[in-house]
């Protein structure tokens, strides 16, 4: 299973983005091989529509987990659709927060926001 989180940096110290959609970067953790890799975020700089781009670059490397601290509606319904289950992260690493999934501690992320469409 692949999880990811949008991350600040492209390094293990980063802390977890606030914003998923204009993220610079993504770590993609495989539970599978134990290990990860950090993807650039392209989309982060476009006008629009940067929840659903960044949606489909997650759908493209087979993620089927996300964690993250808010999420628009329509980046959430596209990840829906594609069977990510997403997950409210809960503190700043990354190393904490997949710990925290994998023990079963983060909550299904509830409060899915109207989105910042255009800004």
């Amino acid at each position: 299973m692949k999880i990811a989180i949008p991350v600040n940096d492209n390094n293990l110290k980063s802390g977890v983005c606030a914003s998923y959609g204009r993220a610079p970067y993504y770590y993609i953790y495989d539970q599978e091989l134990n290990e990860g890799v950090f993807i650039e975020n392209l989309a982060a700089s476009d006008s629009g529509g940067v929840g659903i781009k960044a949606a489909q670059i997650l759908i493209d490397y087979a993620v089927k987990v996300l964690l993250t601290p808010r999420l628009g509606d329509h980046a959430a319904a596209v990840l829906n659709k594609a069977d990510i289950a997403i997950h409210k992260s809960s503190g700043e690493g990354i190393e904490e927060n997949l710990e925290a999934f994998l023990q079963g501690k983060l909550q299904p992320l509830s409060e899915i926001h109207a989105g910042l469409h255009g800004n």
